[in-house]
């Protein structure tokens, strides 16, 4: 594994700005800038100062803010005109860059610039070499081969003239995927052959776009492969598809065991922050930023995410949300793919008690919803758990429990439209009430009571749990909720009785 700390090198203020719709002015680069700063990184792009009087002016402006520790780059092609008002631009940095770049594939040699291959390596040699004079041996300049992505074909070319870049003065040797056009191992190769060919004091540099979506991908790989300094955009802003993510690369990096020297916890605000400023939306499926990022519908999925929510390493994420300072935790969304995980984990997020038997209980009925609407919502899923849990409607039907002057109770009840009325002697409401219903030939046994202060709203403080065993043996657990202690009991009851009523129809009247 390389030893050498990898050099982040921001590109959003640049490359990731000249790509918005409404580029940012001097004040909002540098909210940017100052958050880039809290991120720790460690050199920063700050404009194309030949763009435009906005540009220049903010280049200046950072610059002269910036800590003594950041290299402040500001880009200028191969014309002295340009160099010479980039290094300007950022005369106030204690450590200044100024980076130049031209093609030098065979396509862009022959049908964007018109220029031979000669006439290519003759202008990059001497915009290096005025560059460096121009910014003395204290700064640094750094030269990018533009499409160098598409230059297979000449790769010999590309180092003989990298070779006499950097005796012309190069300190940094950018090789940019300027369009990514195929699979990240051909350009790590060609970025592997620069690196084994140039002086090992030489900082070798990748800036990879995403056309094809393997930005990120092909800037780690290029790490292992030699290239130290990893240019980035907050995120992934940049021309077409964007360029490489930085929080993406960081996190790869700092996966596979590299010391990454960046204050990753600031990801995650920073990355809303730029959403809002660039007026450009995080994707919803977006890595680690996404909103579903951290979102599981699979059961199987949600089950694992559950079982290891508390550890350090998830079963079905990346990273601890905390390592890049997101406050929010793995979020299940119950779809028809979903299973009793959720609800439970749903329900009691949302304040509500309930059991795993229970969560199972009433899971077919949320899917049975969530195929024909969709995803439930949070109030959709408890308007179920009211209903087939606290409120369970069926045959049973509660009309009446009173007490006879003789200190017997009376309990008059609905099954099937028909009413009962049973007389009998029991020790309180519940044992009454059981009795009555044992007495009129309803198959059941009961076997707990439990009950708890609840506060669930204004019409709800008592909540009464009871078990029962079904004429099949399955224990049922049972919730009543009521002001009243007595009534929150017997809705217990009657719920018990219309669960089992719905699991097993007809059995519980075998008695009868």
């Amino acid at each position: 594994m390389i030893k050498r700390q990898p050099f982040f090198y921001d590109i959003t203020l640049r490359d990731g700005n000249q790509s918005l719709k409404k580029p940012w002015n001097t004040f909002e680069k540098e909210i940017i800038f100052n958050h880039l700063l809290e991120l720790g990184i460690q050199g920063v792009e700050v404009g194309f100062a030949s763009a435009s009087d906005m540009d220049y002016e903010a280049c200046s402006r950072l610059a002269q803010i910036a800590p003594d520790n950041i290299v402040i780059s500001a880009l200028a092609r191969c014309i002295e005109n340009d160099i010479v008002k980039a290094v300007k631009s950022i005369d106030a940095a204690s450590k200044r860059r100024v980076h130049t770049f031209i093609a030098m594939s065979p396509f862009n040699m022959e049908y964007v610039l018109n220029k031979s291959p000669l006439e290519v390596k003759k202008q990059a040699i001497e915009a290096v070499e005025f560059a460096r004079k121009t910014i003395g041996k204290n700064g640094q300049v750094q030269f990018s081969v533009e499409h160098f992505g598409d230059c297979h074909e000449n790769i010999d070319f590309v180092i003989d003239t990298l070779k006499e870049v950097v005796k012309a003065g190069a300190n940094v040797i950018n090789l940019p995927n300027t369009v990514e056009r195929t699979r990240p191992k051909k350009f790590v190769d060609l970025v592997e052959k620069v690196y084994n060919a140039l002086p090992k004091d030489i900082i070798i540099s990748v800036h990879n776009h995403n056309d094809l979506g393997m930005a990120t991908a092909t800037t780690v790989e290029s790490y292992f492969a030699g290239a130290i300094q990893l240019e980035c955009a907050l995120n992934g802003l940049g021309e077409r598809a964007g360029n490489t993510n930085l929080y993406e690369v960081a996190i790869a990096l700092h996966n596979s065991g590299v010391d990454v020297p960046l204050n990753l916890s600031k990801i995650y605000e920073l990355a809303l922050t730029v959403s809002d400023m660039s007026n450009v939306k995080i994707y919803e499926k977006a890595p680690l930023i996404g909103p579903e990022a951290l979102a599981h519908r699979s059961g199987i999925h949600q089950d694992g995410a559950v079982k290891t929510k508390d550890m350090e390493k998830g079963a079905y994420r990346p990273i601890h949300p905390s390592l890049i300072g997101r406050k929010d935790d793995e979020k299940l969304g119950f779809t028809s793919q979903s299973g009793k995980t959720a609800i439970f984990e749903i329900i009691s997020d949302a304040g509500y008690p309930i059991t795993l038997q229970e969560a199972q209980r009433i899971a077919p009925i949320a899917k049975e919803e969530a195929e024909k609407i969709g995803e439930l919502s949070t109030r959709n899923i408890i308007d179920i758990y009211y209903n087939n849990v606290l409120n369970v409607k069926g045959l049973f039907k509660l009309c009446n429990l009173e007490k006879t002057s003789d200190g017997n109770s009376i309990l008059e009840f609905m099954y099937k439209d028909k009413k009962y009325s049973m007389e009998v002697s029991g020790n309180g409401p519940v044992d009454s009430c059981i009795k009555a219903l044992q007495k009129s030939g309803f198959n059941f046994e009961f076997l707990n009571y439990e009950q708890k202060a609840l506060n669930m709203g204004s019409d709800a403080t008592a909540m009464t749990i009871m078990q029962f065993k079904a004429p099949n043996g399955q224990t049922i657990i049972s919730r009543g909720c009521d002001e009243s202690t007595v009534k929150a009991n017997l809705k217990a009851i009657f719920n018990g009785l219309n669960i089992i009523e719905k699991l097993q129809p007809e059995s519980m009247t075998t008695k009868r």
